[in-house]
């Protein structure tokens, strides 16, 4: 006789299914080392997607330092994607959260880990999230941290904040384990629309927005990195749906013409 139900095993399944939608991203890591240790954490919570950007040992990351601090679960290293840039690691993410340790002089939403946890969780749901976890030395840049949704930070202690990039994993891996074995409700404010666009999508509209903005006279091109960091952040909180990212597309598509034609 099954020692588990059908439900549980339906549970499980089900469980599997969102854990799987569920991506960490590393940008520029320098310790293979570090890579490995986060693999580990994410394994011994169940998720298995890793993505790489431009990791400093290259296509070598899964060197014998990795493996050894991966511990057993140098089959999500071996599975590991690698990206030339961000936008590609987040292709097909509806949802993305940027880890960070300082502030930032451009605010941003932020989640703590917990809420982090149950926000990819519910978003999870509906397709692909994503979390990204920053260099070693400096984290996040501002345009990487525009790319994402949420701002995330660990309240560490203030005179000793420095957190280890895998140490951190573990914390956000923790969490979210936590909130799907709880079965907690979706938080307030998660758009559980299934048709959102998602980041490349949104990628190619902000790129076709500036270009418009340019062409017109409104922006000017050596001097437009606040705007638009600021308009990014704008849309990702409007969160446009298919429908309407194209909508907005239609209208750029028609206003750099007109401009054209009347010069």
């Amino acid at each position: 006789m099954s020692e588990h139900s059908p439900g549980e095993d339906r549970s499980t399944g089900q469980r599997g299914a969102l854990l799987a939608r569920i991506r960490f991203v590393l940008v520029e890591t320098s310790l293979s080392g570090n890579i490995g240790a986060t693999a580990r954490a994410m394994k011994n919570m169940g998720l298995s997607r890793m993505a790489l950007v431009r990791p400093k040992l290259g296509d070598r990351f899964a060197d014998a330092d990795a493996v050894a601090r991966a511990s057993g679960a140098d089959d999500l290293l071996a599975a590991a994607t690698l990206h030339d840039d961000l936008a590609d690691a987040l292709a097909g993410c509806r949802l993305v959260v940027g880890s960070s340790a300082r502030a930032r002089s451009l605010e941003w939403p932020e989640l703590d880990a917990m809420g982090c946890g149950a926000r990819l969780v519910a978003e999870a749901a509906h397709g692909d999230v994503a979390l990204v976890l920053g260099r070693e030395s400096t984290g996040l840049s501002n345009d990487e941290l525009a790319l994402c949704h949420y701002l995330v930070r660990i309240p560490t202690n203030p005179d000793f904040s420095s957190l280890n990039i895998a140490a951190a994993a573990q914390v956000f891996a923790y969490e979210i384990r936590r909130n799907l074995r709880a079965g907690a409700g979706a938080p307030a404010g998660v758009d559980d629309r299934p048709d959102l666009a998602s980041a490349e999508e949104m990628e190619g509209f902000h790129a076709h927005l500036m270009r418009t903005l340019i062409a017109i006279g409104y922006a000017d091109a050596d001097q437009c990195s606040t705007l638009s960091r600021r308009l990014r952040r704008l849309f990702h909180r409007a969160r446009p749906d298919r429908t309407e990212l194209n909508i907005l597309r239609g209208v750029l598509a028609k206003m750099a013409p007109r401009r054209s034609r009347a010069d």
